[in-house]
């Protein structure tokens, strides 16, 4: 059975090959996330029997019929979606899955690098990937007895993430500043990364770090066998801090992580109460970092919060004038290189 197939790539753009797709994928109990930009499927005369997807340098939504399971069609399949990404210049490739298929996965050259107990693990296609990552990291290590770090989206750069910053590098000997590494964002990683540069250039003992895979998005994390939403954040959250407290942290002594506080966006605040757990917790290995949260900053009226969401809603929609309350003047120097016209008010909120 099957014994001629043939692989076709095929993007996600394209409807009716996508219904098919969707339709074997359902049977597998699995589904599409909003970012695969492609499928390699194979084809057994009209039948799809096995397919995954590519977001970025992610594999996904990988499903193979049930017959051809365990047999050499499925590194075939592998290979053909690994030799795709390739050609797309994405070598370092990263994939989710259960703990069950981490063996069939070993067997394609992947290997494991984190996991969330018995619901999902992360893998990557080398085996010293982060071990490289976190010998270039040592390079930028600094001497002291408390080092403090930030993992920061800033989506955009406002006040708030200024005060955060400069309150943070004030009670630290240094501090490590992570950019998160995703687009789909209002402002690109490109822009977000300038905008934190310019913002906070003022600051001698802070080390500004490019965004890296190994700070895991909760924008590329997978939703396509994991149904529960609940379920899907908190296994987000126990493999982006198992990879910082077990690798990241040591390579540069950090002793401490310091977050705004969250009183808008429940996803964040359970991200943030959970990281205070993880990051001290004996399962884990690696020294225990204290969590240090510091309250939200607000307009000089104390009327409102300071936020990127708020910022974003006043770009779009609402009063530009006010911005000054929001942003540093390096963000709005910035927004208007981009084309932003914002005319400056600062009592206007």
């Amino acid at each position: 059975m099957f014994d001629t197939y043939i692989f076709s790539r095929i993007s996600t753009k394209n409807e009716a090959k996508m219904n098919g797709i969707c339709a074997f994928l359902k049977e597998h109990d699995l589904s599409v996330d909003d970012d695969v930009e492609f499928f390699v499927v194979a084809y057994s005369g009209d039948s799809i029997i096995g397919c995954g997807g590519i977001a970025s340098n992610i594999l996904k939504s990988i499903a193979i019929a049930p017959e051809l399971q365990g047999s050499g069609f499925s590194l075939k399949l592998m290979s053909e979606l690994t030799s795709y990404a390739y050609e797309m210049g994405r070598y370092h490739l990263f994939l989710f899955t259960k703990p069950s298929n981490v063996k069939f996965f070993r067997q394609a050259g992947f290997f494991q690098i984190a996991n969330a107990g018995e619901k999902l693990c992360l893998l990557e296609n080398t085996k010293n990937g982060l071990k490289k990552y976190c010998n270039r990291l040592k390079r930028r290590k600094l001497e002291g007895e408390k080092i403090g770090s930030i993992v920061m989206n800033a989506n955009p750069f406002t006040l708030g993430h200024q005060f955060l910053v400069e309150k943070s590098a004030k009670e630290c000997d240094s501090l490590h500043l992570f950019v998160v590494q995703e687009e789909g964002s209002e402002f690109s990683y490109k822009d977000r990364f300038e905008m934190i540069k310019l913002g906070t250039s003022h600051i001698p003992n802070l080390i500004l770090h490019p965004g890296t895979e190994y700070i895991i998005s909760r924008a590329t994390f997978p939703t396509y066998f994991i149904k529960d939403k609940g379920v899907i954040d908190s296994c987000h959250t126990t493999v982006d801090l198992q990879i910082f407290r077990e690798y990241i942290a040591p390579s540069l002594g950090i002793t401490h992580r310091y977050i705004g506080t969250e009183p808008q966006c429940v996803v964040t605040n359970n991200y943030n109460l959970e990281m205070q757990q993880c990051l001290i917790s004996p399962l884990l290995k690696g020294s225990k970092i204290e969590v240090v949260e510091v309250p939200r900053l607000t307009t000089k009226n104390k009327n409102n919060i300071i936020s990127a969401s708020t910022v974003r809603q006043l770009l779009m929609f609402g009063d530009k004038a006010c911005l000054a309350n929001y942003l540093p003047q390096t963000t709005i120097d910035y927004l208007s290189h981009l084309s932003y016209q914002i005319a400056i008010d600062p009592v206007a909120a």
